[in-house]
């Protein structure tokens, strides 16, 4: 076998292989003597057809499916004998094939790159420390009643985070407009959910009354015949309701899984589930630093084949979540949708897996019995939760890769420098792009 490898452009070679015929044909002769035993054809007796014969009838189709199995092996061989590691599928094009002489194919395809890691020491990381207060607990109460809330019917002027029932026509030069018409329609005042001077003219208005708004449709709005018309609405309100929050008892503790009318404990759990998103909030956005970080640290040349495996992927990963399952195809997503996401993704994969393999990094099974332990204290059963887990090889794969990813964050943070910021609950649960524009505006202050 004869092997030349050269380099086209960047992380692309193209490798030739060329193969003696004498292999191809011996291959090809034991094939045919092998099916010549047990071929079937009218006229011959089973295993005294006429080699000849044989090789008329399925000749073609034995010739074929050596080719394929030999260039599967040659090629494998040609890669380990010129110390290649190619990313993703090569392209492979025969260019000498003719029956009797050697055979000669070109794979082109793209190689890995070679990635020498950065000084870690020059990344800066900000790391959150938050104290929840109990005035951070009782406001999280607070959220937890209006998140529960009900209504009470009263007998007065509507107000801003009233509910009304109402009635309402609406008319465009006189005429009815599609969508512009209810009855017995719910709407919280001060919600937005209608257009601009909608809400803001009912308030005031008493169960009963009748009023006639004269408005306009916002420029932008997304019908078309709508974008800044004038139109009238006439409106009856039919009930005014003011928010009722639960009262903190024991059948409002129940809801959340406290059983006994334990006031203390409730404030216990809910400073506990506080304390839980803290603790992710604040390992997100080391992480978030820590990634952003190396994706600029390390410049690298991307195989092309491996983003687009990663955007057939984030392809597939759209359309499950928009609910299509088999009956969409995923290609009918344009490409340019995930593009930079699959870049991001492979660039940090390749890095990662780098850092993994030069410092020997594993996941500890503590720490994966102990994430899952964690993700389990969120159900009525954590018992059955980690045994479905551990039952389950792909479920428990994808804790072991999140652990290791977190070893390799842990590392790198362990070399990074690190300054520690104290700052509020809801700071540290703000995601990271709204503390960057928090960040950004204090700078922009300050010049």
């Amino acid at each position: 076998m004869q092997v030349s490898l050269e380099t086209t452009s960047g992380l692309e070679r193209r490798l030739t292989v060329g193969i003696p015929a004498k292999r191809i044909e011996d291959e090809i002769n034991v094939r045919l003597q092998k099916a010549a035993k047990t071929i079937r054809i009218n006229g011959f007796r089973t295993g005294k057809v006429p080699m000849r014969v044989v090789k008329q009838r399925i000749g073609s189709s034995i010739r074929q499916e050596v080719l394929g199995e030999i260039v599967n092996e040659t090629f494998m061989e040609a890669i380990q004998q010129q110390s290649v590691n190619p990313a993703g599928r090569p392209n492979i094009e025969p260019s000498k094939m003719e029956e009797g002489e050697d055979f000669e194919y070109v794979a082109t395809f793209e190689v890995f790159p070679e990635i020498a890691l950065a000084d870690f020491s020059v990344i800066k990381v900000e790391k959150y420390a938050a104290e929840i207060t109990e005035a951070d607990v009782d406001k999280m109460i607070d959220i937890l009643r209006k998140q529960n809330q009900g209504w009470a019917i009263v007998e007065r002027a509507a107000a801003n985070e009233d509910k009304v029932n109402i009635d309402y026509l609406g008319t465009k030069e006189g005429v009815a407009f599609q969508g512009g018409t209810a009855e017995g329609s719910d709407l919280v005042l001060g919600s937005g959910r209608m257009i601009p001077g909608f809400e803001d003219g009912i308030v005031g208005m008493n169960a009963g009354a009748e009023k006639v708004l004269n408005i306009s449709f916002p420029e932008n709005y997304h019908a078309e015949e709508l974008k800044g018309a004038a139109v009238e609405f006439k409106i009856k309100v039919n009930s005014v309701s003011e928010p009722k929050l639960p009262e903190l008892n024991e059948e409002f503790y129940k809801m959340f899984g406290v059983d006994a009318a334990d006031a203390q404990q409730f404030r216990d759990d809910v400073k506990t589930n506080m304390q839980r998103e803290v603790k992710s909030s604040i390992k997100n956005k080391i992480k978030t630093q820590i990634m952003d970080a190396l994706l600029e640290l390390q410049q690298l040349d991307v195989p092309k084949a491996l983003i687009d495996m990663e955007i057939d992927q984030l392809r597939r990963q759209a359309i499950t979540q928009f609910g299509g399952g088999a009956k969409l195809d995923p290609n009918l997503l344009p490409a340019e949708m995930f593009s930079a996401q699959a870049k991001r993704r492979v660039s940090l994969g390749l890095v990662l897996n780098e850092v993994i393999k030069q410092n020997q990094l594993e996941a500890d099974k503590e720490k994966v019995r102990e994430m899952v332990e964690d993700m389990a204290s969120t159900y009525q059963d954590p018992e059955e939760v980690i045994n479905y887990y551990y039952g389950n090889e792909q479920q428990l794969a994808s804790i072991q890769s999140a652990v290791l990813e977190d070893a390799v964050v842990d590392f790198i943070l362990s070399q990074a420098n690190v300054t520690i910021s104290n700052v509020s609950y809801e700071e540290a649960i703000k995601p990271a792009a709204q503390n960057r524009e928090s960040s950004d505006e204090t700078e922009n202050t300050d010049e």
